[in-house]
């Protein structure tokens, strides 16, 4: 680990000023040579740090939507070559190389700080064995190895021996039980955050070799914090544990307010944010509006969550505008034409015949049977002819009342088209 430290050394001096500057101020307040002097100047070296991280969070952030906008493509890939998993893999990095992006963003924060973190290991481990490190003298040196964190010194480690934690001040005892407490909080943090991770923020419809690594991640880092952090002093314990918990509460507001598309996260918000319509009648936030419009221009590809909330608005009377603006639902006016002819889908629908129940289309048939008849007849003028002799024709029993509608056409006449002349019968 002193090796490592010595290689990031160029940026000793600027991380030992600003340790510095911030005790001049703590201790002010609590005294120089206390812990809380010395080991809030370390939290506030972690918050300063990753504020001049946020550039590079949002560059994360951004590389993460560039990878959820790939995921229908790794799918196809996927779908494509099941069986071949090498070749599954080859496709993957060609689509990352093709679009320019990049897996193993999300570990880019801790890439970038890791300079800082040694550098302060760099400057404790020397607080530990007195010597002097960038802008710390003699007088700051004496001051920092006085100090405690709840009875353990500042540079004291967890593998240290008796004499060494006596020469600081200090119990073995109490060494050990801060150093392990911190030790098992950092790992937790950790293995929570990276947990978070994976079971809220990730489309687990798709499986690609980025959320292995993640996944893989998870349990890894843990370990190598706990494997570690017996090697580092107090300071460095305080340093990551710090950090640990500012990633954890930044990841916790990215994945409330801007989940990814198709994770157990989106489906909560989601639901929020119906609530958060219907209750206010409308989108308010700029960043509300940014997640409605990605999801109406999706169109058919929406995932069941974001269907769901379609639909919900829907049901609530509320229309998702494609700009992001989401407001109660007006009905179409009536208009009018000249004619007084309703021009509105809803008149039209309103216009159309009823449908007619059985006995009513049973009740309408003999009196349109008999109109075809007569129309029938009309057009032939062989049917003015009587078809025998007169007195066939007046001892011809009377119709029956329900057949009384039967057309020449019911009877076996031709359906449409001219009809075919009667020979005159036979004597």
């Amino acid at each position: 680990m002193d090796t490592i430290a010595s290689l990031f050394s160029f940026i000793t001096t600027p991380v030992s000023w600003v340790i510095v500057q911030f005790h001049k101020v703590y201790g002010s307040i609590f005294g120089p040579d206390t812990g809380w002097a010395w080991g809030l100047s370390i939290v506030s070296l972690v918050i300063l740090i990753r504020i001049c991280l946020i550039p590079l969070f949002v560059k994360q952030i951004k590389s993460t939507r560039a990878m959820q906008t790939l995921q229908p493509e790794m799918k196809k890939i996927q779908e494509r070559y099941k069986n071949d998993k090498q070749r599954q893999s080859e496709e993957m990095m060609k689509l990352y190389k093709e679009t320019g992006t990049n897996p193993l963003s999300s570990c880019l924060p801790i890439l970038a700080q890791s300079p800082f973190f040694f550098a302060l290991y760099h400057v404790l481990n020397g607080i530990a064995t007195g010597d002097k490190i960038g802008v710390i003298n003699e007088q700051l040196l004496e001051s920092a190895r006085k100090a405690h964190i709840f009875g353990a010194p500042l540079a004291a480690k967890f593998t240290d021996g008796s004499a060494k934690v006596e020469a600081l001040g200090a119990s073995l005892t109490d060494v050990r039980v801060v150093t392990a407490i911190m030790i098992v909080l950092m790992s937790a943090s950790q293995f929570f955050t990276q947990r978070q991770l994976m079971t809220k923020n990730v489309d687990t419809s798709v499986k690609t070799p980025f959320m292995q690594q993640q996944k893989m991640l998870m349990y890894v880092f843990p370990v190598m914090f706990a494997v570690f952090g017996i090697n580092f002093p107090v300071g460095v314990l305080v340093y990551w544990l710090t950090t640990n918990v500012w990633t954890m509460g930044q990841q916790m507001y990215v994945i409330r307010n801007n989940p990814t598309p198709g994770s157990k996260a989106q489906a909560a918000y989601l639901e929020r944010l119906h609530k958060h319509v219907t209750h206010h009648g409308g989108t308010r936030r700029r960043s509300e509006k940014a997640i409605v419009k990605a999801i109406v221009a999706k169109g058919r590809d929406r995932n069941e969550a974001e269907r769901k909330f379609i639909n919900a608005l829907s049901k609530a009377g509320f229309v998702a505008q494609a700009d992001g603006v989401v407001a109660k639902g007006e009905a179409q006016a009536e208009t009018h034409a000249e004619d007084g002819t309703p021009t509105s889908a809803a008149a039209a629908k309103r216009q159309q015949p009823k449908r007619q129940s059985k006995s009513q289309r049973q009740s309408a048939t003999p009196k349109a049977a008999g109109e075809a008849t007569s129309l029938i007849k009309s057009e032939d003028p062989e049917d003015d002819k009587p078809s025998g002799s007169g007195d066939a024709a007046r001892t011809q029993p009377a119709a029956k009342p329900g057949s009384a509608g039967r057309s020449k056409a019911q009877s076996g006449q031709r359906k449409g088209g001219p009809q075919r002349p009667k020979s005159p019968s036979k004597k």
